[in-house]
């Protein structure tokens, strides 16, 4: 497993502002109901910032085997990089509208691989530094293509076997199944998975909860140590804001299940459970 990074998991709007010349700046906005997060880009964004798209930088092809958010090719994960003008010894400090749980994939791929790489408490709404609409003109880079390590990575079959103990990011409702899930074929969770709702890692500002409180709620729903567990959501996405959240807490750093809901509710020989207990 990679080494523990010096680069802080989440760092402040006042850190940013201090470092903004000497760190990249990156613009993740995503939204799942159609918008375009390039075009909230090129309203307004962080100066110096440039714009990463999670379905086309940070994601492969899309399909009923892989999930809806596969990882991408690690060449083609580095030739992204690259062309945004990110080098291998960059740090980057990701921000989205969303309270982080967008931006959370790239900060998760880039760690994941050896780079420096956080959040930006508080996302775009804590942001009171400077603002541009213009996109910088960043030099290509060098950034070396780093395979994903399999030891921070959990296939659907290891999630089969119940080997791990399984932490759902989604909200309450799709875990539960109330109702018709609104992107995936069936409804509910993985049999035995808890509910961990990324969202609810956040203060209603945006920010992250205090740590002790996140140890605290962490504890609460039986995770103690994170490298004990997978991670999943809808499509590998969110899950990725509990994983970095149990690292920032001093668990550990947890498996991601990046086919997750999107991959296990497709394959109908896969069991599923509703409701409110893990089943």
């Amino acid at each position: 497993m990679p080494g523990e990074l010096k680069t802080p998991v989440v760092v402040t709007p006042d850190w940013l502002r201090a470092n903004l010349g000497g760190v990249v700046a990156a613009d993740a906005r995503w939204y799942s109901d159609g918008r375009s997060g390039l075009s909230a880009y090129g309203a307004r964004h962080i100066e110096g910032a440039i714009f990463v798209d999670l379905d086309g930088c940070l994601s492969g092809v899309p399909s009923v085997e892989a999930g809806r958010h596969p990882l991408p090719d690690a060449a083609r994960f580095a030739e992204e990089m690259s062309r945004l003008g990110v080098a291998d010894d960059d740090i980057v400090v990701a921000y989205d509208d969303a309270g982080g749980i967008y931006e959370a994939r790239l900060v998760w791929m880039l760690r994941a691989t050896g780079h420096g790489a956080a959040i930006l408490d508080g996302g775009l709404a804590g942001w009171t530094g400077p603002m541009d609409s213009v996109t910088p003109q960043r030099s290509r880079a060098s950034f070396t293509p780093v395979p994903w390590p399999c030891e921070l990575l959990a296939s659907i079959e290891e999630v089969a076997s119940g080997s791990r103990m399984l932490v759902d990011a989604r909200n309450g409702e799709r875990y539960r199944g109330d109702g018709e899930d609104p992107l995936d074929p069936r409804a509910g969770h993985i049999p035995g998975a808890v509910s961990i709702p990324c969202r609810e890692n956040l203060q209603p500002s945006g920010e992250f909860l205090p740590v002790d409180l996140l140890r605290q709620r962490f504890a609460d729903a039986g995770v103690s140590d994170a490298g004990e567990l997978i991670a999943y959501c809808g499509s590998g996405v969110t899950a990725c804001h509990d994983l970095l959240a149990f690292e920032w807490a001093g668990l550990g750093r947890g498996r991601l299940f990046v086919g997750s809901w999107s991959q296990w509710s497709n394959d109908r020989r896969r069991p599923i459970a509703t409701g409110a207990d893990p089943g």
